[in-house]
Parts: structure tokens; C-alpha cells; sequence
């Protein structure tokens, strides 16, 4: 998988980003580079993303376990399954300071 990159400005989510859940090992590596000051998180769901009748505001979404909070660059994996991810800016102090979220997965099918 190429590298995919997500920015967020202001107080708002980006769209989800699927995972390839079949490929072993999962291999999921994700980095926030961060655009202001603004505070952020790092989210996953297990729903199916690809079924029709997916919306991701009614999807379950789950914090990243060190990738919440926080208001600095940070980097983190995923080493098992997760269907996507998605960024979240939480806070922003002007409609400029947001976060970039790079994702790229390895394995083989």
C-alpha cells in the first residue's frame, strides 16, 4: 500500500481510511504530523466500511490507545485488524492549526 495522507483543519474528522484486514502480517503504521496547535486523536472501527449502509457518524469508533490527546507530532502501529482509521482534530485554536495523518500498511496476501 502507498502511503496515504489526511489533513484535518480545525475541529472536525477526516474520512475514514479502509485497512486491507487480509493481509498477514497486518502491519498497519501510522503517523501525525501536527499544522498549529491544535489537539487531536487517532481513531479505529471494526465496522464493515465497505457495506453500503455505512455512515461514518454512526460507526463505532474507538481511540487509538497512545495516539489521543495529544497536541504534538507522535507516531503509532496497528498490529492487529482494524477494518479503518480516521483522524480527529479535538481542538483548534484558529481555522489554520490541524494535524496530517499518514498511513501505511505492509504484508502480503
Amino acid at each position: 500500500m502507498r502511503p496515504i495522507r489526511v489533513t484535518v483543519v480545525n475541529v472536525a474528522v477526516s474520512a475514514p481510511i479502509p485497512c486491507d484486514q487480509y493481509l498477514t502480517p497486518f502491519n498497519l503504521g501510522i503517523g501525525v504530523k501536527m499544522v498549529g496547535g491544535a489537539t487531536y486523536k487517532v481513531q479505529h472501527t471494526f465496522d464493515d466500511v465497505f457495506n453500503p449502509a455505512f455512515t461514518p457518524a454512526a460507526a463505532k469508533w474507538y481511540d487509538h490507545t497512545s495516539l489521543a490527546g495529544l497536541s504534538a507530532d507522535a507516531d503509532g502501529n496497528y498490529a492487529f485488524p482494524v477494518s479503518a482509521v480516521r483522524l480527529s482534530v479535538t481542538a483548534a485554536d484558529s481555522a489554520a492549526e490541524g494535524a496530517t495523518l499518514t498511513v501505511l500498511q505492509a504484508g502480503v496476501r
